[in-house]
């Protein structure tokens, strides 16, 4: 396990959060609950028939005694969940029958605990697609105050490596917004702003990315990004945040220094805003396996409370470390 995930383990121990897992049919889910349960990182609710859990563990030897179990299809707080999603939702043209079916899902349920306080966050995606995981999550929880957009982003733990913080960057966005306009853009350095402070500990230094470096080329994909920078200024006017920059200019001193002369972060950037999902996907991947590179993500950010996605090939491992980082996230709300 890597500093980064230590230490995140670490903080998440100091103010134990729950933690709703809602897919307690796949045995990763089941793996990850003993794993977190043993090493006291969270309290854990598993969404499921509790049975068919119980077998699973039983099987391989895991302990998930010290999770709360629940069947959302006869959970005995069904028709209150169904009530407040159906007053929720009432304005859509949801109605109460509708909203009843609905909470019998174990997505929709683990965001109603969340909702109603009754756990800090949720982790799921293994066997959901993200679409799945985050719809519920933008009907019932909604945005952060102050925030305007759900994005995604990766951190990435780059090793032996001197730029960064320490080899450490975010990634965004690299998971969710395919195609954000120059407003979209200013809301994800923001918000991703915020996540490095949360996470990293450290003073983000933003690089709103591009092909070109303080308009050495001319075109719209340049105008978007130059728009989203003054933005983001514009916006919050305390960040360290400068762009449009190409990535040496961005994270190498000596060509930050040429590039973009006078610039507060050229060379020292650690928070890198893509200016698509084409790039920010492919970077993060070319970074993770070229670079050998940590990737823990796609993190949400922007959610009112902290929901979290899974890649469907995650392992139990992965799942513990995104358990913790939604700990934090819990943390800093």
């Amino acid at each position: 396990m890597s500093k980064f995930l230590d230490r995140i383990i670490e903080r998440a121990k100091t103010d134990k959060k729950t933690i709703v897992l809602a897919e307690g049919e796949d045995i990763r889910t089941i793996r990850a609950a003993a794993m977190v349960l043993e090493k006291g990182i969270a309290n854990i609710i598993i969404l499921g028939n509790e049975a068919d859990m119980n077998k699973m563990a039983a099987d391989e030897s895991l302990d998930i005694s010290g999770a709360t179990k629940i069947n959302p299809a006869d959970a005995e707080n069904l028709q209150k969940f169904a009530d407040e999603l159906y007053a929720l939702r009432k304005a859509k043209g949801m109605t109460p029958e509708q909203a009843l079916e609905t909470v019998k899902n174990s997505l929709y349920y683990g965001v109603m605990m969340v909702k109603l306080g009754l756990a800090d966050g949720m982790v799921a995606g293994a066997v959901n697609s993200t679409s799945n995981v985050l719809r519920p999550c933008l009907q019932i929880l909604k945005t952060a105050p102050g925030t305007k957009l759900v994005s995604a982003f990766f951190v990435m733990v780059v090793p032996d490596c001197e730029y960064g913080e320490k080899g450490a960057f975010i990634f965004a966005d690299s998971g969710l917004n395919e195609d954000p306009d120059a407003d979209a853009v200013s809301e994800i350095a923001i918000s991703s702003a915020k996540s490095f402070r949360t996470l990293i500990e450290a003073e983000p230094k933003v690089a709103m990315l591009s092909y070109s470096s303080y308009g050495s080329a001319k075109s719209p994909l340049v105008d978007k990004m130059q728009q989203a920078t003054a933005l983001a200024k514009e916006k919050a006017p305390e960040l360290k945040l400068d762009g449009e920059l190409q990535l040496d200019a961005a994270i190498v001193p000596e060509i930050g220094k040429s590039k973009a002369p006078g610039s507060p972060i050229a060379g020292q950037a650690n928070v890198l805003v893509f200016p698509d999902l084409n790039a920010g996907n492919i970077g993060y991947k070319l970074t993770q396996r070229l670079a050998k590179a940590e990737a823990y993500g796609p993190i949400t950010q922007g959610i009112a409370k902290p929901v979290n996605d899974l890649s469907r090939g995650c392992s139990a491992e992965d799942i513990v470390g995104v358990v913790a980082i939604t700990c934090v996230q819990a943390q800093n709300q």
